[in-house]
């Protein structure tokens, strides 16, 4: 049995693949863009070397607080958070940072951070004993979660997949905070 297709339908067959052919979007998926939002300086204690725990070295390093600017987001960060770190048998540190920010308008948000930092080890230890490396040196990046009130200006945090590159000196984390479009 031959299948009529009706004349309208090829037409629109051609312009869909055509338009698919030159946007690349036949071969490959589109990619992904970050928007910067905004930065925290943050200031941060010596380590709580805690010792070696069944996942590794494990570190908490307290959070004093800091400052926020940026183009979404400003104000600062309220002292009493903490980075819960370990690192693993591999090198890798793992970090699980939990804070509050403080809009500059007045509203509270909770901040979590997990991700992992990596260096060669000579790097890291030299960072570890509080001296200065350079940034190109380690890699440090985060997925960062919020708990904004609903029924504020910033609920879009709640809702938005934000990545962070982080920076490292000897008394503070520089955290860099992109949207994922």
């Amino acid at each position: 049995m031959k299948r009529h297709i009706p004349g309208h339908i090829l037409p629109a067959t051609l312009a869909l693949l055509t338009l698919l052919a030159v946007t690349g979007m036949a071969d490959e998926p589109p990619p992904l863009r970050t928007e910067f939002a905004f930065e925290a300086r943050v200031k941060v204690d010596s380590p709580l070397v805690i010792g070696q725990s069944s996942h590794g070295l494990r570190r908490v390093v307290p959070i004093l607080g800091g400052s926020i600017s940026g183009p979404a987001l400003a104000g600062k960060v309220l002292a009493g958070g903490a980075d819960w770190q370990y690192v693993r048998p591999d090198g890798a540190w793992e970090l699980q940072a939990h804070y509050t920010i403080q809009t500059d308008d007045g509203v509270l948000i909770m901040v979590e951070n997990r991700g992992v930092r990596y260096g060669k080890p000579g790097v890291l230890e030299r960072l570890a004993k509080g001296e200065k490396v350079d940034p190109g040196d380690i890699y440090c990046r985060t997925v960062a979660t919020f708990e904004a009130p609903r029924d504020s200006r910033y609920e879009w945090l709640n809702r938005t997949l934000i990545i962070t590159a982080v920076e490292r000196t000897p008394d503070s984390a520089i955290v860099r905070f992109y949207k994922v479009n």
